[in-house]
């Protein structure tokens, strides 16, 4: 037997999902014609959520999802770093390379878990919270990877594009709902081998991805 639900929370949840989707906002009809919903029902869900903050509406009337939604992905960064440290411990210590977890922030990619190798005379330092430019660095051109929604390529590598003598290489952590995020290493000096430490960060996204399935 199907399991009850309720089709006000799930159109709910839906209004949050088109908006988070919509950079520019939506009008109510847009929003109501996006939903296949009638507008007066998309206007109360609309009501209730702006008084949770949860949405908000600009002076022209549009649509936007609102301040407190920060406040819930603050509270998911501790359960995704908790979940994804045991496995960049592992690549860390197997591959002799800085490995960390980046999630999208905006045309962002944040570093929300680091771990270096244990064992290594020189690594890199790569602080959590670092930022860069989605377009610049392994870990932010995987996510763009991701976001593209291409298989061909399966991981991103580059060379001195963040810090002289470094190079990177991630993968997208895929299929994971709302959330674009990036499993990767960086390395000082010698050029990464491809053939060996490809198929490992591949592994560790694939496992990221499984812990948050």
């Amino acid at each position: 037997m199907a399991a009850e639900t309720s089709q006000t929370l799930d159109r709910g949840l839906r209004v949050l999902s088109v908006l988070a989707a919509s950079p520019d906002g939506l009008t109510i009809t847009a929003l109501a014609n996006r939903l296949g919903v009638n507008r007066t029902v998309v206007y109360r869900l609309v009501s209730t959520l702006e008084q949770h903050a949860l949405v908000r509406r600009d002076a022209q009337g549009r649509l936007y999802v609102g301040l407190a939604v920060l406040h819930l992905a603050a509270a998911v960064q501790p359960v995704l770093r908790d979940l994804a440290v045991p496995v960049l411990r592992q690549l860390a210590e197997t591959v002799g390379a800085t490995a960390h977890l980046s999630v999208a922030d905006g045309d962002e990619a944040l570093a929300l878990a680091v771990v270096e190798p244990s064992w290594t005379d020189f690594h890199v330092a790569y602080r959590v919270g670092s930022r860069h430019p989605l377009n610049q660095g392994a870990a932010g051109k995987a996510i763009l990877l991701s976001r593209s929604g291409s298989t061909a390529t399966r991981y991103a590598v580059t060379h001195g594009e963040l810090q002289s003598g470094a190079h990177g290489l991630a993968a997208p952590v895929r299929g994971i709902q709302g959330l674009d995020a990036s499993v990767g290493i960086v390395t000082l000096g010698t050029p990464i081998d491809e053939s060996v430490i490809a198929p490992r960060v591949l592994a560790a996204a694939e496992e990221v991805t499984a812990r948050l399935g």
